[in-house]
C-alpha cells in the first residue's frame, strides 16, 4: 500500500491487488457490497492516519477510483474553519454528498464493465443470432472452479482466439463458461483451449441453463480477458 499527505487535509492511498488480499477484501466484494466498501475504506483510513488527525474529524470525504490492478482513494477532511463558517460547511456537506454520488457512479461503471452492461444491444442481438445459428460449430463448456485465485490464473493462460467467457457464481463456487468458436481458431484448436482450462478448473455437472437462471454472472462475454485486465 502507498500513502501520499497531499496536503494538511488530503491524503492519497493507492492500494494493489496483493493488498487487498491481505486485507481479506476482493474486487469483487468491493461491487457487490456499498457498506462494506465503507467499512472497509474508514479500516484503511485508521491504518494511514497514525495520529487520528482525520479519525476524530466526523466531516471525512472519499473518492475513490479503480485502477489497473487495484483502487486508488483520496481522503478528504474538512478544516476547523469550514466546520465552524455554516456556509462552509453546507458547502461542504453538499460537496460531500456529490462525492458519494460520484464514487457510486465510478463503482456502477466498473461494475457495469464487469458483467458487459455497456456493450451495445444491437452487438448482444447479433452475438445470439450467431450462437442460435445451426451451421455454427460452438463448444459449450463449464468448469467449477477451486477458488477465484484459479480464475486469475486461468485469465493468465489462456488466450482465447475465438469464442467468449462468462464468469459465474452458484452456491458459492465460482464457474467458468467457455463458449468456442471452433470454426474461427486458428493459432490453437478447442481441444488445446480445454486442455489448459482444465488445469484450473473441473468439470461439473452443473449446465449453462442452470448458472443462466440460478447463478449469479459476475462478467459477462469477456472474463478472461477482464480478469487479466483487473487482476493482473
Amino acid at each position: 500500500m502507498e500513502m501520499e499527505r497531499v496536503d494538511e487535509n488530503t491524503i492519497r492511498v493507492v492500494l494493489g491487488s496483493d493488498d487487498l488480499e491481505a486485507r481479506g477484501v476482493t474486487m469483487l466484494d468491493l461491487l457487490g457490497n456499498h457498506q462494506q466498501i465503507e467499512k472497509f475504506f474508514y479500516s484503511i483510513l485508521e491504518e494511514v492516519d497514525a495520529d487520528h488527525v482525520f479519525a476524530d474529524n466526523d466531516a471525512v470525504t472519499f473518492q475513490v477510483m479503480p485502477s489497473h490492478n487495484g483502487l486508488e482513494l483520496l481522503i478528504s477532511r474538512l478544516d476547523e474553519d469550514e466546520i465552524n463558517d455554516k456556509d462552509s460547511l453546507n458547502k461542504a456537506v453538499l460537496k460531500r454528498a456529490k462525492n458519494a454520488t460520484k464514487n457510486q457512479h465510478q463503482l456502477n461503471d466498473l461494475q457495469k464493465i464487469l458483467q458487459g452492461s455497456d456493450a451495445d444491444d444491437n452487438d448482444q442481438d447479433d452475438l445470439e443470432r450467431y450462437l442460435n445459428d445451426e451451421e455454427v460449430d460452438v463448444r459449450d463448456v463449464v468448469l467449477q472452479l477451486p477458488d477465484f485465485e484459479a480464475m486469475i490464473q486461468l485469465a493468465d493462460a489462456l488466450r482465447l482466439e475465438a469464442g467468449m467467457s462468462n464468469l459465474y457464481r452458484y452456491r458459492g463456487t465460482y464457474y467458468i463458461q467457455l463458449v468456442l468458436f471452433t470454426d474461427e481458431m486458428r493459432e490453437m484448436n478447442p481441444d488445446d483451449a480445454l486442455t489448459i482450462a482444465k488445469e484450473y478448473g473441473n468439470k461439473t455437472t452443473v449446465t449453462p441453463e442452470v448458472l443462466s437462471e440460478y447463478g449469479e454472472k459476475i462478467m459477462d462475454q469477456t472474463a478472461l480477458e477482464l480478469t487479466r485486465h483487473y487482476f493482473l
